[in-house]
């Protein structure tokens, strides 16, 4: 049995491992960085009181669902869909914009368009390039769900980016 301070040292090296690849997944879920620090930080707190019962090679995957679960459960806030304060100012065309940065946007502004487990899927499935089974495992649903979610989505994202310069293999 290990003590407290050997959990104690195992998670802080998992955290110092992981915290910005979950803080990017965080980010494609819910398109905003701040929002992005929050999930992580409430994902990581639930992930520490577990972690006597995480099995070490299953401690990414798991961290990954609580991030999804603290997602999906953050939007369904109902002041989280009435409102979405900013500092920013609505993104303005520039005359020749990179077309990579062009390309992000575009891409996120659909992305944010989707319903909240169907943005899920397509994050899981394609930044994070796991298999139905896994996406599935990750969001606690069935292989079928995802793949209906996934159709779904990506025909939404198709309409939402039709007439885009984003390449189709983009």
């Amino acid at each position: 049995m290990q003590s407290k301070e050997q959990r104690e040292d195992e998670f802080q090296s998992f955290d110092l491992a992981h915290r910005d690849r979950l803080r990017r997944y965080a980010y494609y879920l819910s398109g905003d960085w701040h929002q992005a620090d929050d999930i992580v930080q409430k994902a990581l707190t639930k992930l520490f009181a577990a972690w006597h019962r995480v099995e070490p090679g299953g401690a990414p995957a798991y961290a990954r669902r609580i991030v999804t679960n603290v997602y999906l459960s953050h939007r369904r806030l109902a002041w989280v869909r009435r409102e979405r304060a900013t500092d920013d100012m609505p993104v303005q065309r520039v005359e020749a914009p990179q077309a990579e940065v062009e390309l992000r946007l575009t891409v996120a502004g659909a992305l944010d368009q989707l319903a909240a487990r169907e943005r899920v899927t397509i994050v899981l499935r394609y930044w994070e390039q796991l298999s139905v089974e896994e996406t599935a495992a990750a969001m606690g649903c069935s292989p079928g769900t995802v793949k209906s979610q996934t159709s779904r989505a990506m025909g939404k994202l198709r309409r939402l980016l039709a007439g885009t310069p984003v390449p189709a293999g983009a």
